[in-house]
């Protein structure tokens, strides 16, 4: 299929996620996921390629463990755009101190390139909220 080896072409040493078919333990036919160590973040997106209609529904995934324990984590699915950002506090040439953006992720880093390889083949891609 050209939708699948589409999405399958996404995987790179530049990207930070992989695109791979998914387990027969998973509800799926493709999945990507990218695991952001250092906010504590595990992103997946589960996609079902419907060929009759030409669509490709998917399910975004959403883990965060921000704390050294698990009682902070949280799991969310659906499409919600963020943005994790790590800062520092660094001095400045002028002496003042200042905080400095060392780390930045914005989680539509892999979700774009998915959609637009979806509609690049001529599919529709439809969010589901169950696969």
């Amino acid at each position: 299929m050209e939708v699948r080896a589409a999405l399958l072409a996404l995987n790179g040493p530049d990207v930070p996620y992989r695109v791979r078919n998914a387990l027969p333990t998973e509800k799926a036919d493709i999945v990507a996921e990218c695991r952001i160590p250092r906010v504590g973040v595990t992103l997946k997106t589960q996609m079902r390629l419907i060929p009759e209609k030409h669509e490709v529904r998917f399910l975004d995934e959403r883990w965060e463990n921000r704390s050294s324990g698990n009682a902070d984590a949280q799991y969310g699915r659906g499409h919600a755009p963020a943005v994790y950002r790590q800062w520092e506090t660094k001095q400045g040439h002028d002496g003042r101190r200042r905080k400095v953006e060392t780390f930045r992720f914005d989680t539509r880093e892999m979700t774009e390139p998915l959609r637009n390889a979806i509609l690049g083949a001529g599919w529709t891609c439809r969010g589901v909220l169950k696969l």
